[in-house]
């Protein structure tokens, strides 16, 4: 079994090999060819999964190593991987819901005329992310979290005509390579301190190195996870991401991109234990981003935009679970699956919204579809009931864990973490709420196709003419049944890993458990839980729900102002990023030319001078030397006496 772990890879990759340098003759295949290796690739993984389930539970890793990749004398790094529960649970997420995706894409991007190449991007995708959660060291983790670095600029930058997307893929890019400079270091103080890359002895000798230098490797790897999960500071990109394809916002932030921070700081584990002050960190980072993304949620008409908070808020929460320490990690993990099912399916139930409305995204001009795309309505309905963790859905199951493990963090810290948790529980239920009843409910608030010209934002593909009414209509079954597919997950998977503990004790033998102790019961918890899900519910409809909806957003608070423009994340960036940084290049270059220049020039000048009073010497008279060398020997001879007199 352990050789099938390379074909998980080898299948996407071959898939995207084939269709970036197949030509156009797999113009008309090429889709069907992508979705196929992506298929194949789970079905690989399900085939590893039905083997390790029939093996107990500290005998199921399984480790290939195929060759050296760098080998010189005290410096091996191999092309090895390591498939155990962890890993595994991550492999049948990517490949799963990446595979929904795919077959989603066939009908999404029908009409473009460079869908090829974009299945070979979602292939590469899907590569570089196995690549990333099976790779048994950290130099290879590096090279697939890269991979997926690039392949996430290539995608969302895909319509890269439209300067939007560009300049999103760009940004996007940017911002990522400031965490991948954390992770490599960390890889660098790695080496020096342990000798090696590999998970298995870094991780097992944490024991014997100062709480100072492993605070420092959980620093850089917490940075490394804050630009590829979106987390406070490095979480500007993730909104913009929103200019590629749909479909691209649903494998980004449901089942690749963001859930790699995660995966980093859960495999990461030991090394986060030992060092408290960088686990402090994570918390702390993972409960700022949990409310920043779900007010900046709340203020955006943008479908995609308001899904993107919410994905942002969702990380978080993961993100404070990881930074619990073994009472988080597999509720982390249990959340970022069932994310994964509900998530993909409001992505791509806000894509099934946008095929038929013009590709239009401000949910103010929506209003009544639930009548005109009812299986829309229904499987995004299940994704939002099961976001804002409605009683027996999935959510309900993985968030209500994490509050419960907040609060038993203990003292005064484990109140304030259990009141942010219940925060952004109510605060994701009024966004939800707001964005279902904007675009399901309510009078039909809908707006003629826009000029492309004057619209370049608007997603290609859009068949109606400019000033044409759009007419909604479900969409075609390639598009609807992986949504109906991941409604499934959104409804059922949490309970079933809730299930006798199933899914606790399947991660128990790699990221180890202990059971948390809250200051309250679990039932108070869940109620009061419950209750603030409610009122959340409740303010959401009384704004929304109980007259009609202004097509122009009215002006609103401060705090509404500031959530629509991201809360002032790109203003800080330029302040003190662009402007500091035109600042500190302008210092630099002053000092170059008055002190560097300076100096350089000044001793050029001395010795120019020198040089050309020296060369009057040289005038070629030969009275001149004779004196010269008169007077030498002149110096000579005294000085000669004046040593023997001494």
């Amino acid at each position: 079994m352990e050789n099938l772990i390379a074909l998980l890879v080898a299948a996407p990759l071959l898939g995207a090999a084939v269709l970036l340098c197949g030509g156009r003759r797999l113009d008309r295949t090429g889709h069907w060819l992508g979705t196929l290796l992506a298929a194949a690739s789970f079905v690989i993984g399900a085939v590893l999964f039905a083997d390790m389930l029939g093996k107990s539970a500290d005998d199921r890793a399984l480790h290939q190593r195929l060759f050296s990749w760098v080998p010189v004398e005290g410096f091996q790094a191999d092309i090895a991987f390591q498939l155990d529960q962890l890993s595994m649970t991550f492999v049948l997420l990517i490949t799963g819901v990446g595979t929904l995706i795919h077959v989603y894409s066939i009908g999404y991007m029908e009409h473009d005329e460079r869908r090829r190449r974009f299945f070979g991007y979602l292939n590469l995708f899907l590569a570089a992310m196995l690549l990333l959660v099976v790779a048994d060291n950290y130099l290879l983790l590096y090279f697939g979290w890269e991979g997926v670095g690039l392949a996430s600029y290539l995608l969302i930058g895909f319509w890269q005509y439209k300067p939007t997307a560009a300049t999103a893929a760009k940004k996007a890019f940017l911002v990522n390579r400031v965490g991948d400079i954390g992770l490599s270091i960390a890889i660098m103080l790695m080496f020096t301190t342990f000798g090696t890359f590999a998970f298995g002895p870094v991780l097992s000798s944490t024991g014997e190195t100062s709480e100072g230098t492993l605070t420092a490797i959980g620093l850089l790897l917490l940075l490394a996870a804050c630009g590829k999960s979106a987390q406070v500071p490095l979480q500007s990109w993730l909104g913009d991401a929103m200019e590629g394809p749909t479909p691209v916002s649903a494998l980004i932030h449901a089942a690749t991109m963001v859930t790699a921070g995660v995966y980093l700081i859960t495999r990461s584990g030991a090394i986060f234990n030992a060092a408290p002050d960088a686990q402090l960190a994570v918390v702390v980072v993972g409960a700022v981003t949990l409310l920043f993304g779900a007010i900046v949620g709340c203020a955006k008409d943008d479908i995609k935009k308001a899904l993107a908070g919410s994905t942002m808020s969702q990380i978080g929460y993961m993100i404070l679970a990881a930074g619990l320490g073994p009472i988080g990690y597999a509720f982390a993990i249990m959340h970022l699956v069932t994310h994964g099912f509900f998530k993909a399916g409001l992505f791509l139930g806000a894509g099934s919204v946008m095929h038929g409305m013009n590709d239009e995204v401000d949910m103010r001009k929506y209003g009544g579809l639930r009548k005109y795309m009812p299986i829309t309505f229904v499987t995004f309905g299940l994704g939002y009931l099961a976001i804002i963790g409605f009683p027996g859905l999935s959510g309900f199951w993985s968030k209500d864990k994490i509050i419960e493990a907040a609060f038993a963090k203990g003292g005064t810290e484990g109140w304030i973490l259990g009141a942010v948790t219940l925060l952004g529980a109510g605060i994701t239920a009024y966004y939800m709420t707001r964005v279902m009843i904007l675009t399901f409910f309510g009078e039909k608030r809908w707006q003629p196709a826009p000029d492309p010209d004057k619209a370049p934002s608007v997603e290609p593909g859009v068949e109606a003419k400019p000033g044409e009414m759009p007419h909604p209509h479900e969409s075609p079954r390639s598009m609807t049944i992986p949504m109906i597919v991941l409604a499934f997950g959104s409804v059922f998977a949490g309970g079933l890993f809730s299930l006798n503990s199933a899914f606790v004790n399947w991660l128990e033998p790699v990221t180890s458990f202990a059971h948390g102790h809250p200051p309250v019961s679990a039932a108070v918890i869940t109620t009061s839980t419950i209750v603030v899900l409610l009122i959340g519910v409740a303010i959401a409809y009384a704004q929304y729900g109980r007259g009609p909806v202004p097509v122009a957003p009215p002006r609103g608070s401060l705090l509404t102002r500031a959530a629509r423009r991201d809360l002032l994340q790109d203003d800080f960036n330029h302040v003190v990023l662009v402007r500091g940084g035109e600042h500190l290049t302008r210092s630099l270059v002053y000092v170059d030319h008055t002190l560097v220049d300076g100096v350089v020039n000044g001793t050029a000048a001395t010795m120019g001078g020198l040089s050309g009073r020296m060369r009057k010497l040289q005038n070629g008279f030969a009275r001149s030397y004779a004196v010269s060398m008169f007077g030498g020997a002149a110096v000579l001879i005294a000085a000669t006496l004046l040593m023997r007199a001494v």
